[in-house]
C-alpha cells in the first residue's frame, strides 16, 4: 500500500524534475547544483533509515542495558534513559543552528553521522573490553560482575556521542531531503509534502530491524554483536551519503539568525514609548531583495503588533547618516522573530504529547520485563513488544496516504486532507487514549501476580493495544509536527524548525524524568513502596500511566486555543513568480492559482500571493 503510494508521487515528480530550475538568491535560499528530485530524496530516506536502525540498535533495549550490566535500580535506569534519550534530540538545535548558520545541510549531515560512527565504535569496543564480563552476560537473570570506572566512563562517553551524532543528523537531513524538491512548482510541492510522511515510514523501517532482531540478540547477553550490527549501519548510511554528493541540490546557508533576532527585540524596546507606524509606512527594502541573505521576503502580519515598532521609521532613523540595525530593522527581519514566537505554544502543546511517546522506551518495557513472555520454549524480549508500534506506524501511514487523504480531501476541499495542526491535534488524543490503554494493563497484570514471583500470570501480548495507540498518533502528530514546523519557518531557520519537532521529543524526555522523580518523591513515604518502585508488583503504575493522560486531555484544551489563534507566514514571491501568477491570471488560469492559494492556506505554509492567509483550524478534531 506504502509502494504503490510512493511510486504514484514519485512519477508525478519526476514529470517535472526536467523543469527544476535554480532558484535565485532573491527569491530563495541560493541553491547551488539544482538537481535533487525523488531519486537523491530515495537515497536520503536511505540513509535516514539505515542511521535510525544503528541509534535504535542502542537506545531501544538501554534501559535493560542499565539494568544488567550496570546493575541500575529501576526508577534510575528509567531516568537515565529519558534523560539519554532527552539529550539526543536537544541536541538537535545544535545541528540545526549550525545547518542555517554556518555549514549548511549537506556539511552538517556528514559532520554528525561522523561522530555517530565514532560513538558506535568507542560503544563496540567499551563493552567488549570493560562491560561485559563474564561472556554472555547482560541476559536473562544473567547479570554482570562490578564494572570499572574506567568502563563506565568511556561506556557514558560512547552513549552520549551517539546523542550528539543521531541527535545533530536528525533534523538536518529531514530538511535537505525537503531541499530536493522546488516548493514554488506546485507538483513538487506536493512531493515535498509526501516526503516527510515516507521519512517517518522510512525512520521506523530501521526501526524495525533493530526493535526485532538486534533486541532479541542482546537480551540473550549478544550486547557487543549488536553495537557492531549498528555501528556497520551506520557506517554504510554514512558511505551511500556521501557517494551521492555530486547529484544533490543545495542550499546555502543564511547567516546566523540569533542577532537578527536580538536585533528586532533591542529595536522594538528602544522605541517604547513611539506608536508602530502602518503597515504601509513599515522599513522594507525596494524590489524583491530580502535583507537576510537568501531569504525571501516575509509579508506584514498584523499578530505581535509590538515588534512593528523595530521597522517604525522615527526622524532619528532619517536622519542618521547609515541604518543602525539594532534600532531599524526590516518588515521581513521583524516577522522572523513573530514567526518564532508564534510557533512556540504551538510547540509548546507537543510535549506533553512527547511524555506518551517516551514511555515506550522505559516504563513500556520495565513492564512487559514482568509479564508472561514465552511462546513455548521462546523468550519474546520485552523490547521487541516496540514493534507492533512500528507495524502500526507502517500501516497507518499507508491507510492515511491512500485513504484518509482523498475522504479528507473531498470532505474539506483541502487536496492534502487534513491540516498540520489538525493532524496533531488528533495525535494528541489518540496519545491519551494510548496512556489509558497502559494503565487499564497494568491493573490486569497486578491482577494476575503470584505472591513470590516476579513474573504476572498475563501475557505480555496484552502490551499490543497501547503500542500500536501510540503507533498510530506518530503517524499524526510527528508527521504533522515536521511539516507544520517545516512549512512554517522562514527560509533563514528551515532546519531550526524541523529541530523544534525533536526538542519537544527532547524536552518529553525530561519532563517524563521530572514526573518519576516527583511521584517517587510523593508517593514512596511512610513505607510504602511508591507507584514506580523497584518491584513494580508492589508498586501501582497504572495511576502513573492515568496521571500522564489526565496531563494529554488538559494539554489537548490548551492546544485548542492556541490552534486556533495561530495563522501562518505569508512569503512574497520572486519577481519572475509574480509575473508567471500575473500571465496565468491573463491566460485564464485562475483555477491553477485558487488551487494553489488554497494548498498553501490548508498546509499553513508560505504564499506568494501577497494576501494575510489565516490558519484557522481545528474546527473538527
Amino acid at each position: 500500500m506504502i509502494s504503490t503510494a510512493m511510486n504514484r508521487d514519485i512519477e508525478v515528480a519526476e514529470a517535472v524534475d526536467g523543469n527544476i530550475h535554480e532558484v535565485t538568491q532573491e527569491s530563495k535560499p541560493t541553491v547551488g547544483k539544482s538537481r535533487g528530485g525523488w531519486k537523491l530524496a530515495l537515497v536520503l530516506l536511505a540513509n535516514q533509515g539505515l542511521a535510525t536502525l544503528a541509534f535504535f540498535g542502542v537506545g531501544v533495549n538501554l534501559v535493560l542495558f542499565l539494568i544488567r550490566v550496570l546493575d541500575q535500580q529501576s526508577a534510575t535506569a528509567a531516568n537515565n534513559v529519558s534523560i539519554w534519550t532527552g539529550t539526543v534530540y536537544l541536541f538537535s538545535l545544535l545541528g540545526a543552528f549550525l545547518s542555517d548558520s554556518y555549514w549548511g545541510r549537506y556539511l552538517t549531515c556528514a559532520i554528525f553521522q561522523v561522530i555517530l560512527v565514532l560513538g558506535l565504535g568507542l560503544l563496540s569496543l567499551t563493552s567488549w573490553l570493560w562491560l561485559i564480563h563474564p561472556h554472555g552476560c547482560g541476559g536473562v537473570g544473567n547479570y554482570c560482575q562490578p564494572t570499572s570506572k574506567v568502563g563506565v566512563f568511556l561506556f557514558y562517553l560512547s552513549i552520549y556521542l551517539i546523542a550528539l551524532g543521531y541527535g545533530g543528523h536528525q533534523p538536518t537531513i529531514a530538511t535537505f531531503g525537503a531541499d530536493q524538491f522546488d516548493e514554488k512548482d506546485p507538483k513538487q510541492q506536493s512531493s515535498k509534502a509526501a516526503f516527510f510522511a515516507y521519512f517517518y515510514f522510512a525512520l521506523n523501517v530501521g526501526c524495525l530491524f533493530s526493535n526485532t532482531i538486534l533486541v532479541y540478540y542482546e537480551d540473550k547477553g549478544l550486547w557487543t554483536m549488536g553495537f557492531l550490527v549498528s555501528l556497520g549501519s551506520a557506517i554504510l548510511g554514512l558511505v551511500s551519503y556521501l557517494a551521492a554528493s555530486p547529484w544533490y541540490r543545495y542550499i546555502k546557508p543564511c547567516g546566523n539568525p540569533l542577532p537578527r533576532v536580538a536585533q528586532v527585540f533591542v529595536a522594538a524596546f528602544r522605541k517604547l514609548r513611539v506608536a508602530p507606524a502602518s503597515p504601509d509606512n513599515l522599513y522594507e527594502l525596494e524590489g524583491t531583495k530580502s535583507a537576510i541573505k537568501g531569504s525571501r521576503k516575509i509579508l506584514h502580519s498584523n499578530e505581535i503588533m509590538f515588534l512593528d515598532k523595530a521597522a517604525t521609521i522615527t526622524e532619528k532613523d532619517q536622519t542618521a547618516a547609515e541604518k543602525n540595525p539594532w534600532r531599524l530593522c526590516t518588515v521581513t527581519q521583524v516577522e522572523e522573530a513573530k514567526c518564532v514566537l508564534k510557533m512556540l505554544p504551538i510547540w509548546l502543546c507537543t510535549i506533553i504529547y512527547s511524555v506518551v511517546f517516551t514511555q515506550m522506551a522505559s516504563l513500556f518495557v520495565e513492564q512487559g520485563d514482568v509479564m508472561e513472555s514465552h511462546i513455548g520454549k521462546f523468550h519474546l524480549p520485552a523490547a521487541s513488544m516496540s514493534a507492533f508500534d512500528i507495524c502500526s506506524v507502517l500501516i497507518c501511514t499507508g491507510l492515511y496516504r491512500q485513504c484518509l487523504v482523498p475522504l479528507a480531501g473531498r470532505l474539506s476541499g483541502n487536496p492534502k486532507g487534513l491540516s498540520e495542526l489538525q493532524r496533531m491535534g488528533v495525535g494528541l488524543i489518540i496519545g491519551l487514549l494510548a496512556m489509558v490503554a497502559a494503565g487499564a494493563t497494568e491493573i490486569a497484570r497486578l491482577r494476575g501476580v503470584i505472591p513470590g514471583e516476579k513474573i504476572s500470570s498475563l501475557s505480555i501480548f496484552w502490551q499490543i493495544p497501547q503500542y500500536v495507540l501510540v503507533g498510530a498518533s506518530e503517524v499524526f502528530m510527528y508527521v504533522g509536527q515536521l511539516e507544520f514546523f517545516n512549512g512554517q519557518a522562514p527560509d533563514g531557520i528551515k532546519s531550526f524548525g524541523s529541530s523544534l519537532c525533536m526538542a519537544s521529543i527532547s524536552l518529553g524526555n525530561y519532563v517524563s524524568s521530572l514526573l518519576v522523580n516527583m511521584v517517587t518523591h510523593f508517593t514512596a513515604k511512610g513505607g510504602d513502596p511508591g507507584w514506580i518502585p523497584n518491584n513494580l508488583n508492589e508498586g501501582h503504575m497504572d495511576r502513573f500511566y492515568f496521571l500522564i493522560a489526565i496531563l494529554a486531555a488538559l494539554d489537548f484544551v490548551v492546544y485548542l486555543f492556541c490552534a486556533k489563534w495561530y495563522k501562518g507566514i505569508n512569503l512574497q514571491g520572486s519577481e519572475q513568480e509574480i509575473e508567471i501568477m500575473e500571465n496565468q491570471k491573463g491566460n485564464g488560469l485562475q483555477g491553477y492559482e485558487q488551487e494553489t492559494q488554497i494548498t498553501e492556506t490548508q498546509h499553513g505554509s508560505s504564499s506568494i500571493h501577497g494576501k494575510p492567509q489565516d490558519e484557522s483550524v481545528l474546527n473538527k478534531v
